[in-house]
């Protein structure tokens, strides 16, 4: 089954060029540590989800790209093209002269209507090539005017014209001391509106990606483009294709599905966060060894002390006994101390993979009570290493991980809407006060409960 993925905005599609060149790199890479017959297997898995077929040779990727501007989407086709080894469809680009300036009214409310006929034209194109749609994957930041504003507004267009497939968006959430004045909220505008037509809102915090760029991959002057192959890798390492169940060499057909399905048993609670290990340099990794049981220690102790990578883990942090509330999650002015999950996905890749241990992450102390560890959590592997890692283990974790930085971003945004700094910019494309309100009450709520997770 096949995967649409939706390209929105300068962030949506710089990202998404390196999301496809990080699939296409790591399916037809020579060291995939498996048989000749498995590698061509997961190499068609790989592109029956996310290229369509070849053009003189050259793979084609399942994508449409929409910005505003011309300058990025020119940028990105000509990379692609470039590389000679995939590109973008000739007819897959929407782009006008005129940004959104930063602001989401503008990109939902004059943008969205004014060019909807012409996207969901090119999106629905794309859905003909597909012999089975999986669903959609919908990358964008939630910061600017157009990734935010028409991808909010191209969502719920989605979720209108596409009702039975699913839809996941991928947000950028921007760093906390972000260049655009009206970023808090420009963030809840979108992601209370997110939350009433996505399935899953798959959450990067550029803070996080930039910390990892500067500690583990020990890159002295980030460039976004350092941020976006992070990302890349982080999003390849969850989408390639894993085996469909334990003792089974068949690749998993439904990947949005599955992902849906393990992680969230609740439309109130549809955050999810990614984490990985190992994430080094290639210097650092020619004199690294890992185990299975290594890996999955950290990769645990990340979970429940809401680390995002593995320099830098509160060791101290335990499960709480069963039966007591955790420590510190009374309020949110107290420390979350423990990270309470819902649901989580552990997806191993590499030598050996059927050899790990995994009892630790089945332990009912790391879930909520409403739901037993048998439901919460899941397993994926493949013998397939992927990337350049003999052994690597992503988490997909449904939890409180949000929390904190969901109650900032509400915090500024309503200190600047109490003062009705920077309204005016929005009622004049239509957002009224009203829907500020709206859009507070909604992450009000998502927010408590999150918090009421560990009771």
């Amino acid at each position: 089954m096949s995967i649409v993925t939706v390209q929105l905005g300068q962030c949506g599609n710089q990202i998404g060029f390196e999301v496809f060149d990080a699939l296409f790199s790591d399916s037809h890479c020579p060291q995939g540590l498996c048989s000749k017959r498995e590698n061509e297997a997961y190499q068609a898995s790989c592109k029956e989800r996310f290229f369509s077929e070849e053009e003189n040779g050259v793979p084609i990727a399942r994508a449409v790209l929409v910005d505003m501007e011309p300058k990025v989407i020119n940028q990105t086709l000509s990379k692609a093209a470039h590389s000679g080894r995939w590109k973008y469809g000739q007819h897959s680009c929407f782009c006008q002269k005129q940004g959104s300036g930063n602001n989401w009214a503008y990109g939902y409310s004059v943008h969205g209507p004014r060019h909807e006929e012409s996207i969901m034209n090119l999106i629905q194109k794309e859905v003909e090539k597909c012999d089975s749609l999986n669903g959609f994957f919908i990358i964008m930041s939630m910061a600017g005017g157009t990734g935010s504003g028409l991808g909010a507004f191209v969502t719920q267009n989605l979720q209108d014209q596409y009702s039975n497939s699913l839809k996941m968006n991928q947000i950028i959430w921007p760093y906390g001391t972000g260049e655009v004045i009206v970023q808090n909220y420009n963030s809840i505008l979108t992601l209370s509106h997110l939350y009433q037509s996505s399935d899953a809102l798959l959450v990067h915090e550029n803070d996080a990606v930039h910390k990892i760029c500067a500690k583990l991959m020990n890159i002295k002057q980030i460039s976004f483009r350092d941020i976006n192959q992070v990302l890349a890798h982080q999003l390849g390492s969850v989408f390639q294709p894993t085996y469909s169940g334990e003792g089974s060499f068949h690749y998993r057909r439904n990947p949005l599905g599955d992902l849906m399905e393990n992680l969230v048993p609740h439309p109130e609670f549809k955050m999810l966060g990614v984490r990985n290990i190992p994430q080094m340099s290639e210097n650092s990794l020619a004199y690294s060894t890992f185990t299975w049981a290594g890996l999955l220690k950290h990769l645990r102790q990340m979970l429940i002390s809401n680390a995002k990578m593995e320099e830098g883990i509160d060791w101290q942090v335990r499960p709480p006994l069963s039966g007591l509330p955790t420590r510190g999650k009374m309020s949110l002015n107290k420390e979350f101390h423990f990270n309470t999950s819902i649901a989580n996905l552990v997806i191993l890749r590499g030598k050996d993979v059927h050899s790990a241990e995994l009892g630790a992450f089945k332990d009912p102390a790391l879930y909520t009570s409403w739901l037993e560890p048998v439901h919460a959590f899941s397993v994926w592997k493949t013998q397939r290493a992927f990337s350049k890692y003999e052994k690597s283990a992503a988490l997909v974790s449904n939890s409180q991980f949000l929390v904190k930085p969901l109650d900032t971003i509400v915090g500024k945004a309503w200190n600047m809407f109490a003062s009705k700094a920077y309204i005016h910019q929005y009622t004049k494309f239509g957002i009224e006060e009203e829907d500020f309100l709206d859009s507070f009450t909604l992450l009000e709520q998502v927010i408590a409960s999150y918090c009421n997770l560990g009771f």
